[in-house]
């Protein structure tokens, strides 16, 4: 039987809420729109930090989503605080890490290792910056396998021995709920992953 990720979050959160804590959360965000949802939500339980962090991003297009990611967290009213780090930002680490890859289709072998790229980025920010939970937006996509992302977070969980915010934010409609804050807050809503082979509608 597949797990149920959502039922596994909201055990979390039930254990936060029942607590009175406020833990660190540190959320890899690969846009504001995939964001939107997961902030809104989240922040209700944790001080979040955003860590932008997209080698698989093109310069432009990159830019472009991290300024909204910005506009969006500087406008958005949350019941605990959110911030935002912006990584280093190397394309040439996300094509070594695809290389021989490329023709893969989408949501096949090379979108696993970018997730894992990303990912690990963030298990160790979070370990080494005393986060208490590490995060990723991208299951909010309906594109995005909510079972591979968190199958890696768990592992690199175990790795780096930080707690993995399990998730699977599309479900209760909240892949809806980001649609409708896109449109509320003029958010950038791109068609595309973001790396130059998702934009090949070919493979």
């Amino acid at each position: 039987m597949a797990a149920n990720y959502q039922i596994m979050l909201d055990k979390t959160l039930d254990e936060i809420k029942k607590s009175k804590s406020v833990p660190k959360l540190l959320l890899h965000s690969c846009c504001a729109p995939c964001s939107s949802y997961c902030l809104q939500y989240l922040s209700d339980y944790f001080d979040i930090t955003v860590l932008y962090f997209n080698p698989n991003i093109e310069d432009e297009e990159y830019e472009r989503r991290l300024a909204e990611q910005k506009r969006f967290i500087s406008e958005i009213k949350t019941k605990n605080k959110i911030d935002i780090i912006e990584g280093r930002h190397d394309t040439a680490e996300f094509y070594s890490a695809v290389k021989g890859l490329e023709n893969e289709k989408e949501g096949g072998k090379r979108c696993e290792v970018c997730f894992r790229l990303r990912l690990k980025e963030a298990a160790q920010f979070a370990k080494e910056n005393g986060f208490d939970y590490f995060t990723t937006t991208l299951s909010i996509s309906p594109l995005k396998n909510a079972t591979l992302l968190n199958s890696i977070g768990e592992e690199l969980s175990r790795e780096f021995r930080v707690k993995y915010l399990f998730s699977d934010f599309k479900k209760r409609s909240g892949y809806l709920r980001s649609i409708e804050l896109s449109k509320e807050y003029s958010l950038y809503r791109q068609d595309y992953c973001g790396c130059v082979y998702s934009m090949r509608r070919d493979i």
